[in-house]
């Protein structure tokens, strides 16, 4: 049978056969079907294509993670220290809904698994209209109370740390608050939930003050 080579110094045997140079000068026979060539040009053997690895382990979520405070506690044993961590999260999709949740484990990684599963799972609804809420509203919890207010369009978020992290996974984009009382990460998210709790849709509000949608938010 009559050889063959290529440009790229492969010699063709037939239709189903290649023989390929290998780095000590050896020809290896190899199918066709087996051979592929990469972007840099080198040859590599198998049906599996690494360049996919990646995008198989990306997730398609549609929850916004945020960490808002990770704690470290050490318990003093024989032998040693013995660490835990306590992870604080807020959980949102961005169309108002959000929750947060409260995970302690041995593992910095696990608490935050922990936390995140417990706000997917307490999740509530948020009223919010033209990137803001409907209504001024003051959340207690405790020695916390935190105070939000509806801000017009171009305000931005004015916030502390904690209730920036809740209102931006929420979806809200424009909102005044101040936190009054107590400045604990873990009371004033409390505190914000509680204020969210109380609020009343924009349609609630439009009939209590014998208005319309257009005539509350123009």
């Amino acid at each position: 049978m009559e050889h063959q080579k290529n440009s790229d110094n492969k010699e063709v045997k037939d239709n189903n056969t290649v023989s390929v140079s290998a780095g000590d000068g050896k020809a290896v026979e190899m199918k066709t079907s087996e051979v592929k060539s990469g972007r840099d040009g080198r040859e590599y053997r198998g049906g599996h294509d690494n360049r996919g690895r990646d995008r198989d382990r990306e997730r398609d979520d549609e929850y916004v993670e945020k960490l808002v405070t990770l704690n470290r506690t050490a318990k003093v044993v024989k032998g040693g220290r013995r660490f835990s961590f306590a992870a604080l999260t807020v959980v949102g999709d961005k169309k108002g809904h959000v929750g947060y949740g409260f995970g302690k484990a041995n593992d910095v990684t696990e608490a935050i698994k922990k936390s995140i599963d417990r706000a997917k799972r307490n999740l509530i609804v948020m009223p919010v209209k033209n990137g803001t809420i409907p209504h001024e509203m003051v959340g207690k919890y405790k020695s916390s109370s935190v105070l939000v207010k509806p801000a017009c369009p171009g305000t931005g978020i004015i916030a502390g740390g904690a209730v920036r992290a809740i209102m931006d996974a929420a979806g809200a984009t424009d909102i005044i608050s101040k936190s009054l009382g107590s400045s604990s990460s873990v009371n004033v998210v409390r505190a914000t939930f509680n204020a969210i709790g109380h609020l009343m849709n924009a349609k609630t509000v439009a009939q209590n003050r014998g208005k319309t949608l257009d005539e509350l938010w123009g």
